[in-house]
């Protein structure tokens, strides 16, 4: 017992000498320790101004050939072609579109035509985005209308599917289950574009919550669309009758625009 003993406070001073021998070198390696940086996170995503130009540029002259080839086919099933080859078209570039736009701040009044200039509200980004495609609107009189005025400016009524206080996990499936397009969808106080996809829905818009930008979301991340109560939503690269409208450079209405109304009558 008395030679264990010996052995234990042998190997206890032993290690005393070598912690006070490297005091330096250990105290320097807590002081790292203490001071290291997190690791850093992926860098947020930039405006892509030149892109957004460049884009803008491929859309037009992507719309006046397949103008061009709608107005010579001859047989139903040869516009129908055309048709999807539009649709195909529309459903690749918006989104690139959008996302030229991630980071750009919101504001309320926020009217940029640039990404990365100034601000954007969540109508301007949907109605600018949408003008620079091709579609022929005007973006001013469209922002500023309620979200459901915004999707009947493009599609019919009966194109919308109107939910009320479903739970955001049921939504969210179905969106998850719907068919490939781009859609705008109106909830309580925004308006937004889902695109929907083989691998899920992204929800892209200008969010008026944190970060205050134009964000890409996925399902997990989609907070403004899990709170809000009600949803409206229609795919606009699913109706025939406005990619024909696209094609042919055709005026868009805004409804609820006074003027509008009153040719109306």
């Amino acid at each position: 017992m008395k030679r264990l003993f010996l052995v234990l406070l042998t190997l206890f001073v032993l290690v005393g000498a070598m912690g006070w021998a490297n005091r330096e070198r250990l105290g320097a390696w807590r002081d790292f320790v203490a001071i290291a940086p997190e690791p850093a996170g992926p860098p947020p995503p930039q405006p892509a101004p030149a892109r957004y130009a460049t884009l803008k540029e491929e859309v037009e002259r992507w719309r006046k050939d397949l103008s061009a080839k709608h107005s010579k086919a001859r047989t139903p099933a040869e516009k129908d072609q055309v048709l999807a080859e539009s649709r195909r078209f529309l459903e690749a570039v918006l989104p690139e579109m959008m996302l030229c736009w991630l980071g750009t701040r919101w504001d309320f009044n926020g009217t940029s035509e640039v990404p990365g200039e100034g601000n954007i509200a969540c109508g301007y980004f949907v109605s600018t985005v949408l003008r620079d495609a091709g579609f022929r609107v005007d973006r001013y009189k469209l922002a500023r209308q309620p979200s459901q005025n915004i999707l009947r400016s493009f599609l019919p009524r009966e194109a919308l599917s109107l939910k009320v206080g479903v739970p955001y996990e049921s939504y969210a499936s179905e969106l998850d289950a719907a068919e490939p397009g781009i859609r705008i969808i109106g909830l309580d106080h925004h308006v937004a574009f889902v695109v929907t996809g083989p691998g899920g829905f992204r929800f892209i818009h200008s969010s008026g919550s944190e970060p205050w930008c134009v964000v890409d979301e996925g399902r997990a991340d989609a907070e403004v669309l899990r709170r809000s109560n009600y949803r409206v939503e229609g795919s606009l690269t699913a109706d025939k009758d406005l990619l024909r409208r696209w094609l042919a450079a055709e005026r868009i209405a805004v409804k609820g625009d006074p003027r509008e109304t009153a040719k109306r009558r």
